[in-house]
């Protein structure tokens, strides 16, 4: 009597490729850009170096699409902090700690996003900058759309604010003497105060 070895089940090719963009992204966020290797992000998924250049023809183009990945997750969930209230205060809540949930994900792709050594690849800057400027647009429609004023000065309210948050979520990030709901807080309580000296009712204004 004869035996045969069962077949090997193939893995869908996008599951694959997400295995190996989860891998990718773990090394990338250890190592940084420059001191991975395609190697290392083969054995960190579990496969062979051919199979992952099946997916990606370079390491800067697997970069790429985690980069474009983080930046999606970010502003979805920028646009769902936005978009599910009317209340300001709750609103200015809400994008902080999607901000801080976003800094705080142990996957690592706040620094794939906006701590890559890799920031003079031209690429890369500029998917990092559309995605601040993209936040901060979002942030100043909502403004400008209660306050009154110019969509110009909105954005310069919007990007000071972003930028705030940005800086202290990455201050807490790398000191973490408090918890991150406390961080939250503080800084929610510091960006609201600000945003909310601009009444509702507040004209354009006039040159």
């Amino acid at each position: 009597m004869s035996t045969t070895e069962p077949a090997r089940t193939r893995m869908p090719r996008e599951l694959r490729r997400r295995q190996v963009v989860a891998a990718a992204l773990e090394v990338f966020s250890s190592v940084g850009y420059h001191a991975a290797s395609m190697d290392d992000i083969a054995v960190r998924a579990g496969v062979s170096k051919p199979v992952v250049y099946q997916h990606f023809p370079s390491k800067l183009e697997l970069y790429l699409a985690i980069l474009d990945a983080g930046i999606e997750d970010l502003i979805a969930a920028a646009r769902t902090a936005l978009s599910s209230t009317t209340d300001n205060a709750v609103r200015v809540r809400n994008m902080v700690n999607a901000y801080f949930d976003f800094v705080a994900d142990d996957s690592g792709a706040f620094r794939v996003v906006f701590e890559s050594d890799l920031s003079n690849e031209p690429a890369v800057r500029e998917r990092a900058e559309a995605a601040e400027a993209e936040l901060a647009r979002l942030s100043a429609d909502v403004i400008a759309g209660d306050t009154g004023l110019s969509h110009d000065e909105a954005l310069l309210i919007a990007t000071g604010t972003l930028g705030t948050v940005q800086v202290a979520a990455l201050r807490w990030l790398r000191d973490g003497t408090i918890s991150r709901e406390k961080a939250a807080e503080v800084v929610t309580s510091l960006a609201w105060r600000g945003i909310s000296g601009f009444p509702m009712t507040h004209p354009p204004t006039t040159e």
